[in-house]
């Protein structure tokens, strides 16, 4: 029975650093795996700026 809890590596506290670098592994290769799975419409979107209007100028011409 002591044999059994020594070779048992006692659990390590995952530090915060760690925790981040492991998720952001996770993500890049959840990531990776789907790039076969983007449509071309989705793949090849351009970013737009969301402004699509001119801001009006009638205040500026009023006086207000």
């Amino acid at each position: 029975m002591t044999e059994n809890k020594q070779t048992e590596a006692p659990k390590k506290k995952m530090t915060l650093q760690e925790a981040v670098k492991q998720q952001l592994e996770n993500k890049k290769n959840k990531t990776a795996g789907n790039k076969g799975a983007m449509t071309g419409s989705n793949a090849s979107k351009k970013m737009t700026s969301q402004i699509s209007q001119k801001p009006s100028n009638t205040r500026r011409k009023m006086g207000v």
